[in-house]
């Protein structure tokens, strides 16, 4: 499932240093609970995208309002602020093919560039991309953040997706709807770093 978590009007970026490392702590502590794993993820200013495997529904709501819970916490703690962090509830979508779950996984770890930021080396250190395995190319990242996230288990998450080709740390989604429509590609040489 693609989720997306969205923050109330007004609160600072998530997308800094300590912001990121809150978000990380409680990305660790829940990415097995509840009959939920979270398998990717990305942090933007202002939402969160997650691809998550769930036993179903009601484990996917369960486990959404425990780490939501979480995050709300430890953001507020981190800002010493008081009262709602997330804006309503998160926003999901069930994934049934091979090219959804492609091009979610595209938009996910290429959000960034959708919202205008520029990558090093086309890689969102606000994602979980470092750790990604089904990149076309190979890189080595240095000073990398840990690793926050669960190995996929399903068949469309682990394996289903690739029979529609491995992601190019270039490409980029190109619509507002990321399970229809095909990925662009942007030359290395286009991007500046």
């Amino acid at each position: 499932m693609h989720v997306t978590v969205r923050l109330r009007d007004g609160l600072p970026s998530l997308r800094r240093k300590g912001e990121y490392a809150v978000l990380l702590g409680c990305f660790e502590k829940a990415r097995e609970r509840f009959g939920v794993r979270l398998v990717q993820y990305s942090v933007q200013k202002n939402h969160l995208h997650l691809l998550v495997e769930a036993k179903g529904h009601q484990a996917l709501s369960r486990g959404m309002q425990g780490l939501m819970i979480r995050m709300a916490k430890g953001l507020n703690r981190f800002w010493s602020h008081k009262g709602r962090v997330f804006a309503d509830r998160f926003h999901d979508r069930v994934l049934k093919t091979p090219r959804e779950v492609r091009n979610a996984l595209v938009y996910v770890l290429h959000n960034a560039k959708k919202h205008g930021l520029r990558m090093k080396l086309g890689m969102d250190y606000f994602s979980s991309g470092a750790w990604f395995e089904g990149w076309k190319e190979s890189f080595t990242l240095h000073g990398h953040a840990r690793k926050a996230c669960s190995e996929a288990k399903t068949w469309l998450l682990s394996v289903g997706w690739r029979k529609r080709g491995l992601l190019s740390l270039w490409e980029q989604p190109r619509s507002k709807n990321p399970y229809h429509r095909s990925i662009a590609t942007v030359k290395p040489s286009s991007l500046h770093a």
